[in-house]
């Protein structure tokens, strides 16, 4: 079996940003409301003009000059997006089209806030059986476009951004490998969770434009519950997975949807909070986007350092959770 390297990274995050102090504007709500109970103090908003295929080619050709890689030397491109450009063709062959990536396969994956493990899970199994050399996984989201603007307790936590790595099957600049995974699901939950409108459960009428139901829904306070519970699970799983104990991991680098969440997992898991890595203030919940991100700027700012020992831990409607071993 190949072994699977990450040779390239890179993010775009819109440049229109949205604090608190706008949503207070905007519902009955307050910026130390939003701090206290989410630990976010702005998001960042797509322009009129772009689409999630834009702001996913932005970061994919970051990712593709970090690796030294040319749009043609990509063999397969996955977008994990739950906020694609339409309802088909898939978003990833637009991104392959503007990207002029011609050689590529292409195709998305739903999986939520969980999206770019999942795709990344995916990547990783390509690779080791010898199917492709360099693909290209993106998380990408345009949540302001669905997110119910009147609807405070749900205005307050997305935000706009993408992310992208090149997964190869030779090491890059440095050796950062990505040795394990581990995924899981519990449909029981779909409704706790979802944008209901849309689909071929309620198609697009009148009455669902009027019901507001092509938004985010959400239940707060089982999501959060559910969530630190299977994240929780997930970094326990992939620690066992691998006889590894949480001292041995550097940085654990979560779902950046509430600081809350990342502090309850934290401590579920046993882990020192400086061992953490928060940027859920700058950015809100970017759903598949937040952890390649976050990984990003871990990288970027040297809290992760060649050698170390990484997990990525995210949840996410459906309900699905997913944790990657990497060693940087």
């Amino acid at each position: 079996m190949e072994k699977v390297y990450i040779t390239g990274i890179g993010k775009y995050i819109p440049k229109k940003v949205l604090t608190n102090h706008d949503i207070e504007k905007m519902v009955d709500t307050s910026d130390e409301w939003i701090t206290t109970r989410t630990g976010i103090k702005e998001r960042h908003v797509v322009a009129d003009d772009q689409c999630t295929s834009d702001i996913a080619v932005l970061a994919a050709k970051e990712a593709m000059a970090d690796a030294g890689l040319k749009p043609t030397d990509i063999d397969l491109i996955i977008v994990a997006t739950i906020t694609g450009d339409m309802q088909f063709p898939a978003t990833s062959c637009v991104v392959q089209r503007k990207l002029h990536a011609k050689n590529a396969v292409a195709f998305d994956i739903s999986a939520a806030c969980a999206g770019f493990p999942y795709a990344l899970s995916i990547a990783s199994e390509y690779i080791k059986t010898g199917r492709f050399k360099h693909v290209l996984v993106i998380g990408a989201e345009a949540l302001s476009r669905f997110t119910d603007w009147t609807d405070r307790g749900t205005c307050i936590l997305f935000g706009d951004g993408a992310g992208a790595a090149v997964v190869s099957n030779v090491p890059g600049k440095t050796q950062s490998e990505v040795l394990s995974d581990y995924l899981g699901t519990d449909g029981t939950h779909v409704g706790l969770l979802n944008t209901p409108g849309g689909g071929s459960v309620h198609p697009a009428t009148h009455a669902t434009v009027d019901q507001r139901l092509h938004y985010i829904k959400m239940e707060g306070n089982a999501v959060f519950k559910i969530a630190v519970k299977s994240m929780t699970e997930a970094v326990n799983g992939i620690l066992q997975k691998n006889e590894l104990i949480i001292d041995d991991i550097a940085s654990l680098i979560p779902h950046q949807a509430n600081l809350r969440i990342i502090k309850a997992v934290g401590k579920a898991v046993k882990i020192a909070e400086e061992r953490v890595f928060v940027n859920v203030d700058k950015y809100g919940n970017m759903s598949s986007a937040t952890t390649i991100v976050a990984l990003y700027d871990a990288v970027r700012s040297g809290v992760v350092r060649p050698g170390d020992l990484v997990v990525l831990v995210a949840f996410g409607g459906g309900f699905v959770w997913g944790a990657t071993l990497i060693r940087w």
